[in-house]
C-alpha cells in the first residue's frame, strides 16, 4: 500500500520531463531515511528496556507505570539532544503531509479530519521526549492514515494530538518525535 501511496504522491506531476520520477526517488529517500531513523530508535529502546527488570504478569498497575517511568528517564538521557525531526526529517515531514492532505481532500476526508479532531482540539505545548499529556486522550489513527504512512516498529506508534501527528512511544508513553500542521 505504502508503495502505491509514494507513487499516487507523483501522479499529478507525471512530464516527460522526468519530474514525477524525481518526487517518487525523493519520496523513496525520504521513507528510507525515516525507515533508519525509527529502526534505531527502537533498537536503542529495547537496548534500554533490556536493562530494567522485567514487569511481571499479574503486576501491579503501579509496578507497570514504574518501569515506564524507569524506560522514559533512560532515553530521555540518552536522547538528551533529542529534537524535533530527528526522526522524521524536513523530507519526511512533508511527505507526511502530502499523504495526509490527499486523505482529507479525498473521498470521506472530511469525516476522518473531524473523527480525528472530536478526539482533542485543545492546545498543548509537545517536547521531543516529553510525556504524553494526561490531561489528553490518546487517540485512535484511522486506517487510511496507517496504509498511507509507512509500517513503525513495533514500540512506535502514530497518533494525533489535535493538529499534529506524533511518534509515540507507547511502552515509555513519550513523545518521540511530532509533525506540525499536517491538516491542510
Amino acid at each position: 500500500m505504502l508503495a502505491a501511496a509514494v507513487l499516487s504522491a507523483s501522479e499529478p506531476r507525471l512530464e516527460a520531463s522526468g519530474r514525477a520520477q524525481t518526487r517518487v526517488n525523493k519520496d523513496a529517500a525520504a521513507i528510507a531515511e525515516f525507515m533508519t531513523r525509527v529502526q534505531a530508535y527502537a533498537e536503542l529502546q529495547k537496548k534500554l528496556d533490556g536493562t530494567l527488570r522485567e514487569v511481571p504478569n499479574g503486576s501491579s498497575p503501579e509496578q507497570f507505570f514504574e518501569h515506564q517511568r524507569l524506560l522514559a528517564s533512560l532515553l530521555r538521557r540518552e536522547r538528551a539532544t533529542a529534537k524535533p525531526g530527528d526522526l522524521c526529517p524536513t523530507e519526511m515531514r512533508a511527505f507526511v503531509r502530502r499523504q495526509l492532505a490527499a486523505i482529507f481532500r479525498g473521498e470521506g476526508g472530511r469525516q476522518i479530519k473531524r473523527s480525528i479532531l472530536d478526539e482533542f482540539t485543545g492546545s498543548v505545548r509537545l517536547e521531543v521526549n516529553g510525556g504524553y499529556p494526561d490531561d489528553v486522550p490518546v487517540s485512535t489513527t484511522p486506517p487510511q492514515v496507517l496504509e498511507a504512512l509507512p509500517k513503525l516498529p513495533d514500540v512506535l506508534q502514530y497518533r494525533f494530538i489535535g493538529k499534529r501527528l506524533i511518534l509515540l512511544d507507547a511502552h515509555a508513553h513519550i513523545i518521540a518525535d511530532f509533525v506540525d500542521h499536517v491538516f491542510p
